[in-house]
């Protein structure tokens, strides 16, 4: 069968499977963080422990970064994706049963939050890898924009569905995350990778790591997009106050708090599909870096807002403009990428990104604990713009850049 980049995704079995895969493990993952997140803060009413959530899901990444790659890179990806699924779902398990049997503590959430941050740490890198070996370069730009959309319709239903099912018990919440957990490691098995080229074997080590460091230091636009989501998200990021604006400043409740966690998702969403029909052409450096700045402005919008349709609206924007950006890095970073090093680059990205997300919750949590919850987010808002400007002059070849893969590739 010959593919080309109209070719319709619906048409290849491993990719909806992929898909499907994708949906439910971001579907647990985020009815969990909803969970957890109002859980911790009940049992605390501290807005750094809310940060130390993060905290403690993106400590893995550094310390585990040796291997991740290595792993991602020398073993069965499917493999891979399925063991850490497991153990998610082995986490989330155990939070019911600490829930249903009475015994749940601060302590008990801290050390499944982890454990799954553990496990996350490996299947986001091994996933991404594992993509562009289920499908033809012709339509991996579409691909993404797709996959992109699962996470968000996951985004946009799964928190709310978390809140609603947290009212009636958290329990119930941890059973569905673990459910799907499940679920999605049984799909990710079905998957049939096509064969490539095996790399030579060899020992994890700083040096197989260095490697990724290396090939992204060797192309100055990937670094620059790379770090420039780092710092946008680690300063613009403001998920881990969402409880505290949901209880204490727009007084919505945990129900409340579902639809603000969906509504970034929202805005996601319906760009991650257009996206996928209208994959960006030309000029996406210069489009990836007005869509960072609208999502520091979304970001100061939404922190100095006591409305919660106002704030409900800011997020939507947020969402949207932040998947410009997701889907122009993605797509050339795995365009220009080649098979033997997507694993340890991906663990390398996937660690600036843990940096952005997990650690700019910590971030967050630690600067609204000293400053305030507002003056927190605002702040971070207006540093994303920051990054913006300076990121434009540091990497000039990224703002002109016209198409998402060079003519030498």
């Amino acid at each position: 069968m010959t593919f080309d980049d109209s070719t319709p995704l619906r048409r290849l079995p491993d990719f909806v499977s992929f898909w499907l895969a994708r949906l439910l493990t971001t579907s647990a993952f985020q009815v969990l963080s909803v969970a957890i997140g109002w859980q911790v803060y009940s049992l605390t009413h501290n807005v750094f422990d809310l940060g130390l959530v993060g905290l403690i899901q993106f400590l893995p990444r550094i310390a585990l970064v040796l291997v991740i790659g290595h792993v991602a890179d020398r073993y069965d990806r499917r493999r891979v994706v399925g063991i850490a699924q497991l153990l998610q779902a082995l986490s989330a398990l155990s939070l019911a049963h600490g829930v249903f049997s009475g015994g749940l503590t601060r302590e008990w959430v801290f050390l499944a939050a982890f454990i799954m941050g553990a496990a996350r740490a490996f299947e986001q890198p091994t996933s991404q890898a594992l993509l562009p070996m289920l499908l033809p370069t012709a339509v991996l730009p579409r691909a993404i924009a797709a996959n992109a959309s699962a996470n968000e319709l996951a985004t946009i239903v799964a928190p709310a569905l978390g809140g609603f099912l947290y009212a009636i018990g958290p329990g119930e919440v941890y059973l569905l995350g673990g459910g799907c957990y499940l679920l999605a490691c049984v799909l990710n098995q079905l998957l049939r990778p096509r064969p490539t080229t095996a790399a030579p074997a060899q020992a994890a080590s700083l040096d197989t790591f260095l490697a990724g460091i290396r090939f992204i230091r060797s192309r100055p636009d990937i670094l620059g997009a790379i770090s420039l989501d780092m710092f946008a998200v680690l300063l613009g990021g403001a998920t881990a106050l969402l409880p505290v604006f949901a209880r204490d400043i727009l007084h919505a409740g945990p129900m409340g708090l579902g639809l603000l966690r969906s509504a970034p998702g929202i805005g996601a969403l319906l760009m991650s599909l257009w996206l996928a029909r209208y994959p960006p052409r030309h000029r996406v450096g210069r489009v990836m870096f007005m869509a960072v700045a609208v999502f520091g402005l979304s970001t100061i919008v939404f922190g100095l807002s006591s409305s919660f349709p106002l704030s409900l609206a800011a997020l939507v924007v947020l969402g949207a403009s932040d998947m410009i950006s997701v889907v122009i890095r993605s797509a050339f970073i795995q365009l220009e990428t080649p098979d033997e090093m997507r694993g340890r680059v991906s663990a390398v990205n996937m660690l600036f990104i843990g940096a952005s997300n997990q650690l700019g919750e910590f971030e967050s949590g630690a600067t609204a604990a000293l400053v305030g919850t507002v003056p927190s987010v605002v702040i971070g808002g207006a540093g994303t713009v920051l990054v913006v400007v300076l990121w434009m002059r540091l990497f000039p070849s990224l703002a002109k850049r016209e198409q998402l893969v060079t003519q030498a590739h």
